[in-house]
């Protein structure tokens, strides 16, 4: 496995914010060439990135047979857009190491949990903004390499609305909520270059209500992005794998419902990687 840690060096990144990879070893031996990749974003509410979201959600689709990477992104003190702009440079970074480290750089999927939901879905419905392809020094016909294949999202953070979570919004916006808080209310910023999503969450969420998943699927309907969305009547917040994998201390985060989300999303997955990339901007042909 090339397991390596590569530090953030992005404008407002704070000390140990880094992207840790798991690259499966290519072998002559096995029929598999290039690998699909699962780029991780834990959630923390802008404060931290949970363990319980990171490595082992990583060794999970790693043994499915993709490739995974964790970033371990800046938050508070840190405010938008330096996480942004990590996760930006970390899938452009992954592309340019494509062909080293056999990756297929057309089957990259973004996912997130709670607040990396919403920092995997910003990324999903701002990837093509001029500010992000300047910060990585990209010219106008290369937003592209910043574009997911995918959004996967756990639980996500999308609204700042009426059923927003006020703490992720504090600490992602700092003093501008009135100035940015309707741009990075995700729901309103959805287009038909959105990625296709996948996305669970559960009926009893009580501290990320249900209401962001459903508003961002409403959102995404009706600008005909494929999206598949799976609610689960039980489970609290922050269940990650939701077995005894990433049970907390404790006690919690265990329910047995909610774990049929990793199968439900590695066929969603397959299917993605089957042939649906090759649809929308992907048909362009653009090599990298």
């Amino acid at each position: 496995m090339i397991y390596n840690t590569f530090e953030m060096h992005q404008e407002g990144s704070l000390p140990g914010a880094h992207l840790v990879t798991y690259i499966q070893e290519y072998s002559e031996a096995m029929a598999i060439n290039d690998r699909p990749l699962i780029l991780l974003c834990p959630g923390g509410g802008y404060t931290r990135t949970s363990d319980r979201e990171a490595e082992p959600m990583a060794l999970k689709f790693l043994a499915m047979g993709y490739h995974a990477a964790v970033l371990r992104y800046s938050c508070t003190p840190a405010e938008y857009p330096t996480s942004l702009k990590e996760l930006a440079y970390s899938i452009k970074f992954l592309r340019e190491h494509a062909k080293e480290w056999h990756i297929d750089p057309h089957k990259i999927v973004v996912e997130g949990c709670s607040a990396g939901g919403h920092l995997a879905a910003s990324l999903g419905v701002f990837w093509d903004e001029d500010f992000l392809a300047e910060s990585q020094g990209l010219s106008a016909s290369e937003h592209e390499l910043l574009r997911p294949d995918g959004l996967l999202l756990c639980y996500p953070v999308i609204t700042s609305g009426e059923f927003a979570h006020r703490g992720s919004f504090e600490n992602l916006l700092g003093s501008r909520q009135e100035e940015l808080g309707e741009k990075l209310s995700l729901e309103k910023q959805v287009t038909n270059k959105v990625p296709k999503t996948f996305i669970w969450h559960t009926f009893a969420d009580q501290s990320v209500p249900v209401e962001n998943s459903l508003l961002f699927v409403s959102a995404l309907r009706r600008a005909g992005v494929p999206t598949e969305f799976h609610m689960y009547e039980k489970g609290a917040h922050g269940l990650a794998l939701a077995n005894k994998l990433t049970e907390t201390n404790d006690g919690r985060a265990v329910q047995e419902e909610c774990t049929s989300w990793v199968e439900l999303a590695h066929t969603w997955l397959e299917s993605l990687f089957a042939g649906d990339v090759e649809d929308g901007l992907h048909a362009q042909g653009r090599e990298w």
